[in-house]
């Protein structure tokens, strides 16, 4: 790794994007081409570490493949290196011939409305992370012990996992890599339902087939649909799925924590290019609940110094080589990968 007449390349996030991007550097290319990888945290996997819920370890084994590209001779990883605190832009471009920025979009969606900041109220990226031991949030507070009624705000597969993860017993989660920290909460949580609200109907819910099937797994919670023919179990716990809903406002309840959410019900008309999208109606309704976490999406953050679509929350680029954000003229030796190039999937 010290051959001075090699082309040496920097790819910055240690998630999925970034290490296939590295495997394919250093595959598909001449033997002088070495990539040194760098991550803030001490760990690499990305969300394969602590964006996939712990009882799904066949998802987190793809980890295998990454560690084939982690093992090889031209490449080496840097882990609990900041970008901005340690080393800057200008020091990767005076030290390597290009840059691949893999960071992801690694903050949630906010809902945007009144009483967003109130205790209870949570990001579902920061309840994932909690779960997962992942470093930025095992410090999270989240009171499981006098709530009885979690609201899971999205229809995608991270909102499943929230509302799964509430739902799972203690000899459930026993065998999972749950944090330490975390299973000790969860086992003893008085959560006792869980509603997903989704602002569109079931046909455009964005969860795959599989999460939804796991749902009905579950060996103490009941799932409940107002269109299921399937009939309740009389198990402890209730998971409810309901369809076009959007929250208006968290309210608050004893000690300025989340007491409620006021919703409005919502209907599906044609957009100008023919999609349905939700639209609110005079019907309103007010749902009592201590916990609410917001699972609509992510969005990427600004790098220092990199240039940033604040808009779109992703770096910009033409076919993946960085712009500048004035001009739209291509950087020489900047290049992005996977959602911090073009956003989540919606």
């Amino acid at each position: 790794m010290t051959d001075e007449t090699a082309i040496r390349i920097a790819v910055v996030g240690s998630g999925p994007a970034g290490f296939y991007a590295a495997g394919h550097l250093l595959k598909d290319s001449s033997s002088n081409v070495e990539v040194d990888m760098i991550e803030r945290l001490p760990t690499p996997w990305g969300l394969v570490r602590s964006g996939v819920a712990p009882d799904h370890p066949k998802i987190k084994s793809v980890s295998r493949v990454y560690e084939k590209t982690a093992a090889h001779p031209r490449f080496r990883f840097f882990g609990n290196l900041h970008l901005g605190d340690h080393v800057s832009r200008e020091d990767l471009l005076g030290h390597y011939h290009a840059i691949v920025y893999a960071t992801g979009s690694s903050v949630d969606r906010p809902l945007g409305i009144p009483g967003e900041e109130l205790p209870g109220s949570h990001a579902a990226t920061e309840f994932v992370g909690w779960y997962n031991g992942h470093p930025d949030h095992t410090d999270l507070e989240v009171d499981l012990l006098s709530a009885e009624r979690a609201v899971v705000i999205g229809n995608g597969n991270v909102a499943l996992d929230v509302a799964r993860m509430l739902m799972l017993t203690a000899s459930e989660l026993a065998p999972t890599d749950t944090a330490d920290h975390a299973l000790e909460v969860l086992a003893r949580s008085n959560v006792r339902e869980v509603i997903i609200a989704g602002r569109r109907g079931p046909a455009q819910a964005a969860f795959t087939n599989p999460e939804l099937r796991e749902l009905g797994e579950l060996s103490d919670a009941d799932v409940l649909v107002d269109y299921s023919r399937r009939r309740p179990a009389g198990r402890r716990r209730q998971l409810r799925l309901r369809f076009l809903l959007s929250p208006v406002e968290l309210i608050a309840g004893e000690q300025g924590r989340v007491g409620a959410i006021a919703m409005v019900h919502n209907d599906l008309v044609p957009g100008p290019d023919g999609t349905l999208r939700a639209q609110p109606t005079d019907e309103h309704e007010t749902i009592a609940a201590g916990l609410v976490f917001r699972a609509i999406g992510y969005r990427g953050v600004p790098l220092p110094g990199v240039p940033f679509d604040e808009r779109r929350g992703v770096i910009p680029n033409e076919a993946g080589r960085v712009t500048d954000p004035d001009s739209g003229a291509v950087l020489p030796g900047e290049y992005v990968v996977g959602w911090i190039k073009r956003g989540p999937p919606a």
